[in-house]
């Protein structure tokens, strides 16, 4: 609803905004628990015992795979966050915090919910194109951060779209 929102203001401006939805591949699947620990740590100030539980919940968990009745030795699972939780998405939000950081230095706004991130600008049709390019140098960063925290922005499933009147978008948009 707040996009939403923000959306139809820039809109009633006379506005377009530049929308970009983010695809992760595999989003929960690849959350590094050391990682996660530390940023816990670091940025939000859990420690002690609080730090020991997110640790227990994450980490010792096994798997095994079961190809035609015959049953694998266990792996340890490094990374991933056991999924079904209602903690899982409030965790994931955790472990990107800093992707807002990351836009906010573009002058993007970020709006996030769990592995669903969407990255918007709003301007007036003089400057679709270094808007347009605002964009794609946050999504470059973006993507290396993700690289970096062993995240995968999968590109081909990554999206853009231009919101605003049809008069703007047409005039905006070639």
């Amino acid at each position: 609803m707040k996009l939403f929102s923000d959306l139809l203001v820039a809109t009633d401006r006379g506005h377009v905004s530049g929308l970009c939805l983010l695809d992760l591949a595999a989003a929960f699947d690849t959350v590094d628990h050391d990682l996660l620990l530390s940023r816990l740590d670091r940025t939000f100030g859990v420690r002690f015992q609080a730090r020991a539980w997110f640790r227990s919940y994450l980490t010792g968990r096994t798997f095994r795979v079961v190809p035609g009745g015959g049953t694998s030795q266990a792996v340890s699972v490094t990374c991933s966050m056991p999924q079904g939780s209602v903690l899982d998405p409030l965790l994931f939000i955790l472990y990107t915090a800093d992707l807002a950081d990351r836009a906010s230095n573009f002058g993007v706004n970020l709006h996030a919910f769990a592995d669903d991130n969407q990255l918007h600008v709003h301007c007036d049709l003089s400057n679709v194109l270094s808007s347009a390019n605002t964009l794609e140098q946050c999504i470059t960063v973006i993507g290396q951060w993700m690289t970096a925290d062993r995240l995968k922005l999968n590109a081909d499933k990554t999206e853009l779209i231009w919101a605003g009147t049809r008069h703007c978008v047409d005039r905006a948009v070639p």
